[in-house]
């Protein structure tokens, strides 16, 4: 007894099915990442889908994302938070060539700025070059000593004793001054700062503000002090440590990277 005709034709129209859902489900899946990541690109959309079990290639995910219209380009002003014009003393670059291999080696610090309604606020912070985790960070309406030691003060309480960790930084008064320095020596911290003028001396500071302007400021409009307050903290310990994939890390996040460390030692 032979098979009728709409049974031959069964197994490839459900095979189509399959692949149109399938397709519509990564398309959705793709959009959900780009709009809690919105400065991925196809590579580190591609990791982060194989990190969640999809079979997929960057060429596939590049074509799902230019079709959808999944990636832009934005820019804006640049601000000044950088006075290194001061009689406070100037210490050598103490990371040039330096190879880091575990937590608390290296700490570079800087400051940036974010737009409000009524001028900027500005933001402090201290990452871990190992694992680019920001390991302590701080707010403030004034781009002054306070806000760099506000900063420091929480990545001393985070990472506790590190003596002999390095902390580099730009040339900036706030790094400079007699307040910042005391702080430093008293943990038994090094000191280590940049070349006047040259931003690629501290690159991983520069790189970290880049992200946060194009993956969270940049996509929204703050008012005032306290809404910035209200957002840049989860994107700095909840999305930036614990969800965004680092390619400088083999596209882990800094978390994971830092917890694969612990177990590599134990």
């Amino acid at each position: 007894m032979g098979l009728s005709h709409s049974t031959y034709g069964y197994r490839p129209r459900q095979k189509l099915l399959e692949a149109k859902k399938e397709e519509a489900d990564l398309r959705d899946r793709i959009e959900q990442i780009v709009v809690e990541f919105a400065r991925y690109g196809y590579r580190r959309v591609t990791h982060q889908l194989r990190h969640e079990g999809w079979k997929v290639n960057h060429k596939r995910v590049a074509r799902v994302m230019r079709e959808g219209s999944l990636q832009c380009q934005v820019k804006r002003r640049w601000v000044k938070t950088t006075d290194s014009d001061h009689g406070y003393r100037i210490y050598p670059n103490l990371i040039k060539g330096i190879e880091v291999n575990g937590r608390n080696q290296v700490w570079v610090a800087g400051i940036t700025y974010i737009r409000i309604l009524t001028g900027f606020v500005y933001l402090a912070v201290v990452l871990d070059l190992f694992s680019r985790k920001v390991i302590g960070w701080a707010l403030s309406e004034h781009i002054d000593a306070e806000l760099a030691l506000a900063g420091l003060r929480m990545a001393l309480v985070e990472r506790g004793s590190v003596k002999g960790c390095i902390h580099h930084s730009d040339r900036g008064v706030q790094y400079a001054c007699h307040a910042y320095v005391k702080e430093l020596e008293a943990a038994g911290i090094r000191i280590s700062m940049s070349r006047k003028g040259n931003p690629y001396d501290n690159a991983a500071a520069e790189s970290f503000m880049k992200t946060l302007k194009y993956e969270e400021v940049y996509l929204w409009e703050y008012h005032s002090l306290e809404d910035v307050k209200r957002r840049i903290p989860y994107f700095l310990q909840e999305v930036y440590n614990q969800k965004r994939l680092h390619s400088a890390l083999g596209y882990l996040t800094p978390q994971d990277f830092e917890q694969a460390e612990l177990i590599s030692v134990a």
